[in-house]
């Protein structure tokens, strides 16, 4: 359910294919095989590899460190979210949210990324 919703916010952007992963062992799983991974939108409550978990092991191996991450935090858990901005992650939304929430923080990590690119 939660997929599909992101599915739909994400619908304002043509041309954007989406990758679910379970937890954070898939998303690790198909970060291995996917080229052009532009963007992660982060749960930190996934099992079997919850979010941390994951941000760990991405920043420990450093391959991924190039892809901006969004952490999608639960109310009441500030904690698990300046754990994870200070493991890389570009910014943070904390659940429920409206799509031009998410919107405003896409557009704004990416025009980061490209002002300090050129």
């Amino acid at each position: 359910l939660i997929h599909n919703m992101y599915r739909l916010m994400l619908k304002k952007y043509p041309g954007c294919e989406i990758i679910s992963a379970k937890n954070g062992k898939e998303a690790m799983d198909i970060l291995a095989v996917e080229e052009g991974v532009d963007l992660i939108l982060l749960d930190i409550n996934m099992p079997v590899m919850n979010g941390i978990q994951f941000l760990e092991t991405t920043k420990e191996e450093g391959r991924y460190t190039h892809i901006p991450i969004i952490i999608i935090s639960t109310e009441g858990k500030e904690e698990d979210t300046l754990r994870g901005l200070s493991l890389g992650a570009r910014g943070y939304i904390v659940k429920p949210f409206k799509s031009i929430v998410l919107h405003n923080l896409i557009e704004s990590i990416f025009k980061k990324e490209s002002a300090s690119m050129g």
